[in-house]
């Protein structure tokens, strides 16, 4: 597919593999990169026995045993227990290295950007967790659904000033931000809009955790926004901004550059089939990402190596790969550091992501962390030291141990210009812990290394 000239029909038809683009290694660890948060060697080899779209199928339907559900529920609830905020994203970074269903948590981590709360300011563990179940319920499903449920979520209503919303002092907070940057986009909306979009909201408030409405602080009168006029409260106000025509193009949008690429900014034509698919599904979210991850698109060079790794791609996806394991609440130190604390991003407009992640603080950090994964003794890999795990997996020698490290790992192939000198850093190290972290390390300083 031609990068300078993308036909809107052709991309978003489903990929099949041909001679020129095959389905091998390196394609089925694009689609887990994107699809989640990386695969094992063995996963890879078990895609390579099924077509792409039966693979996409899987992400999109697995699912978690109750045994597992339950033991998740059990670190949830002792992480909330010592009061702790900064337990929290150590407990969901677990979920991120163990799930089975890695493409529900990616979408879940998508929505904490989208509808992005901080806990800094909600200063609550219980509420904060809520919210996080709340987003993985509904992340496939329906989206105006999934709008009203945050609306009222009591985590937003203290995030967003929306529960101190009365209608003798309406707060524009919420009002302001459902438009810009959950659902419509800027230039959308007027600020009449927005003072009028606040009184439907008054009235909304929390009582023992919970979302209550309060008629008394409600403002009952007639109200007109978006073309529409009447005694609207809260959930009419939010089925008339889902309903909005310009919803499906700025939903559709956020979805490209967040599993397709960073950049450029896709054009119109290309993002108004998808959008045209969620109007069609009435804005469900499944099978729009079944649509974007099985297709031409998807799996060509306008999409690989398009996005820059988030922190947590980085440190989770190097462990998922490797089949690793590791201090969950040191990794979530180190991701804070680089620029992504889970639960607390910067401000409500989440995290800017791309570029922004790469400077030359930052660059350093990530290098550190990656660092500080492979040398820590409790990090092992499938259960085993990384000199077991590259016998495990039969490597032989420094090219051999190159090839895998940079099929499992890398977005883009290695430059033939620092190739040889990578290869000559892995001569010798297959036996030698120090030698071979020192090795793996070097690789995953790389620039490529900074591209999903």
């Amino acid at each position: 597919m031609s990068g300078q000239a993308i036909d809107p029909e052709l991309a978003w038809r489903p990929w099949e593999p041909s001679t020129e683009t095959p389905w091998d290694r390196r394609s089925a660890a694009h689609l887990f990169r994107r699809a989640g948060f990386g695969a094992t060697s063995k996963e890879l080899d078990e895609a390579l026995e099924k077509h792409p779209q039966e693979v996409v199928e899987s992400l999109l339907n697995a699912t978690e045993s109750d045994e597992y559900q339950e033991q998740s529920d059990r670190l949830a609830a002792a992480a909330v227990a010592t009061g702790n905020l900064k337990q929290l994203p150590a407990w969901w970074s677990y979920r991120m290295l163990t799930t089975p269903a890695q493409l529900l948590e990616k979408t879940t981590l998508f929505w904490h950007g989208h509808f992005a709360t901080s806990a800094a300011k909600v200063e609550d563990a219980r509420l904060v967790l809520t919210q996080n179940r709340l987003l993985r319920s509904h992340a496939f499903g329906s989206f105006g659904k999934l709008v009203l449920e945050i609306s009222r979520d009591p985590a937003m209503l203290i995030y967003l000033d929306s529960a101190t919303n009365r209608k003798l002092h309406p707060n524009e907070n919420y009002a302001r931000e459902i438009m810009e940057l959950f659902c419509l986009g800027e230039g959308r909306y007027t600020e009449q809009d927005i003072r009028e979009l606040a009184r439907c909201f008054t009235g909304w408030e929390i009582r023992r955790e919970k979302f209550r409405f309060n008629s008394y602080q409600h403002d009952s009168g007639a109200k007109s926004f978006l073309g529409h006029e009447g005694r609207f409260g809260g959930e009419e106000a939010v089925a008339i901004v889902v309903s909005n025509e310009a919803v499906p193009e700025f939903i559709a949008g956020k979805l490209y550059r967040f599993f397709v690429a960073d950049e450029p900014a896709p054009s119109k034509e290309i993002i108004a089939p998808l959008a045209k698919a969620l109007r069609e599904s009435e804005l469900r979210i499944q099978p729009v990402l079944k649509t974007i991850l099985g297709s031409q698109l998807f799996f060509s060079a306008q999409a690989r190596g398009r996005k820059v790794r988030s922190p947590v791609e980085l440190g989770i996806g190097l462990l998922r790969c490797l089949n690793g394991s590791a201090n969950t609440f040191e990794l979530t130190t180190d991701l804070e550091e680089v620029g992504q604390g889970l639960f607390f991003p910067p401000s409500v407009k989440g995290w800017d992501g791309g570029r922004t992640w790469i400077n030359s603080s930052t660059l350093l950090g990530r290098s550190n962390m990656v660092r500080r994964l492979l040398t820590s003794e409790q990090t092992r890999f499938a259960e085993k030291s990384i000199v077991e795990y590259v016998e495990e997996h039969r490597i032989r020698d420094a090219g051999g141990a190159l090839d895998f490290f940079e099929t499992l790992l890398f977005a883009v192939p290695i430059r033939s210009s620092v190739r040889s000198d990578m290869q000559q850093l892995f001569e010798g190290s297959l036996s030698n812990r120090d030698k071979l972290i020192n090795a793996l390390h070097a690789l995953c300083t790389l620039p490529e290394f900074q591209l999903a």
